[in-house]
């Protein structure tokens, strides 16, 4: 509405200063006429009713309102265009304003303060990335550190990587972070072999295939899959003899510095012929695990009948197998289980390997699934419960191998630096200290 205002105002400007002096002669001879037409009217109108005097009188009353009438216009007019001008200036400033502005704000966009910021916001995403990459190599390093291996070079490498990071040397970060994951890979690969060696009792070659599980006791066999040949530790007991048990270091959940003990030490206090370590958990030694510390989130209960992490684990989808007098029972899903404490164990740990004899077990992004180690597991066929170790696999390498091994439920266990199995003795490990352990004790 204004812009509209301002436009007629404007064509009003400049028709006055162009046509100024026409306008008030036009205006003037106006008001003659009017005047004598009056006249004229009122002398024809009055003069046989009126005397000259009154006549002259309400002649002078006439011109006089006449004149005031044509004053009150030609002062509204003029202070029209007065007012026409200050609003046309008005408008000129705020157009001028609003283009000096819109100017400012592409010349801003253009500075190099913008880029920079831009770039700034890159350096911080390729930072965070690459920053992210090599936490995880340095874990793999303080696994390494635990299982008593030289770390020296290792860390000497990270600390270069954090130190051109911090330069925003992102390129050679990259390149160191390669190499020291290519190192980390061949102790590795080295180390499963030789546990491999190790779980056999000699360093011979590979123990001969067998894809049949044993019955009883403990055994060191390959098995053949249609992903390679995998060297396997496997302990087996019956389920109506043996009592499977979760033995815990706390009394109680814990979230932050907790407890730990070696798997040795839980199998000697509970009296355990087997055991192997039981689920994921914090270690100290870990950047990421600063504020929870050998703590663990899975659903547990130990000898006690004592649940550990119920409450945030009542919409929990990992998987856990429960232990009872004669009987395994395997569920999908934590949540589809309530928290009966007539069983004799419960654990939950994560991916499933094998449901109903079938591999259930998909490709998954994270890297410890998919590179190459020893892998913890639980299993059962039938009423034989299993644990053991399947050695130089990747996740999808074990669910081969429990399929092959004609399991009908397997689950994954913790591995790495925590790997440990015992049967009169270590036969993995001993590894770092855990939170909980899974045991096999005689009824």
């Amino acid at each position: 509405m204004r812009e509209v205002f301002l436009h007629s105002s404007k064509a009003l400007i400049f028709q006055i200063d162009s046509d100024e002096r026409q306008r008030f002669k036009y205006l003037f001879f106006f008001f003659i006429l009017i005047i004598i037409k009056m006249v004229e009217f009122f002398m024809e109108l009055f003069l046989k009713r009126f005397s000259k005097t009154q006549l002259l009188i309400g002649f002078t009353s006439v011109v006089s309102v006449v004149l005031l009438i044509g004053g009150v216009f030609i002062s509204q007019t003029i202070q029209t265009k007065s007012q026409v001008r200050v609003l046309s200036s008005e408008k000129e400033q705020l157009t001028s304003n609003l283009t000096i502005t819109q100017k400012s704000y592409q010349a801003l966009k253009n500075q190099d303060q913008y880029k920079i910021n831009q770039q700034l916001k890159k350096d911080v995403d390729k930072t965070h990335t690459e920053y992210t990459d090599s936490i995880s190599s340095y874990e793999k390093i303080m696994d390494l550190r635990v299982q008593k291996q030289k770390t020296d070079d290792l860390e000497k490498l990270y600390a270069s990587i954090v130190k051109n990071l911090s330069d925003l040397h992102y390129a050679t970060a990259e390149s160191i972070l390669a190499d020291l994951d290519g190192k980390i890979k061949k102790i590795n690969d080295d180390l499963a072999a030789a546990a491999a060696q190790s779980a056999g009792g000699s360093g011979g070659p590979p123990p001969p295939v067998n894809n049949t599980p044993p019955s009883g006791g403990y055994s060191f066999q390959s098995v053949q899959t249609d992903g390679g040949t995998f060297s396997v530790a496997i302990i087996s007991a019956d389920i109506g003899s043996t009592r499977v048990i979760v033995d815990t270091a706390s009394d109680g959940d814990c979230h932050d510095n907790c407890p730990v003990l070696s798997l040795g030490d839980y199998v000697g206090r509970s009296g355990a012929f087997a055991g192997i370590n039981g689920t994921y958990f914090c270690p100290a030694d870990y950047p990421s695990c600063a504020g929870k510390t050998n703590s663990f989130d899975l659903l547990v209960m130990n000898k006690n009948k004592k649940y550990f992490n119920s409450d945030n684990n009542v919409y929990s989808n990992n998987p856990a197998f429960i232990f009872g007098s004669g009987f395994v029972r395997v569920v999908g899903r934590a949540l589809e289980w309530g928290r009966d404490t007539g069983v004799d164990a419960v654990i939950s740990n994560y991916p499933l390997l094998v449901a109903g004899g079938t591999i259930v077990y998909s490709d998954n992004p994270d890297p410890k699934f998919n590179s190459k180690g020893p892998r913890g597991f639980v299993a059962h066929k039938g009423n034989t419960v299993f644990i053991g170790d399947v050695y130089n696999a990747t996740m999808g390498d074990s669910a081969k191998v429990m399929k092959a091994l004609g399991m009908d439920d397997a689950m994954n266990l913790d591995e790495g630096g925590s790997t440990a199995l015992w049967y009169g003795g270590y036969k993995a490990g001993p590894g770092r200290n855990i939170p909980n352990a899974l045991l096999f004790v005689r009824r």
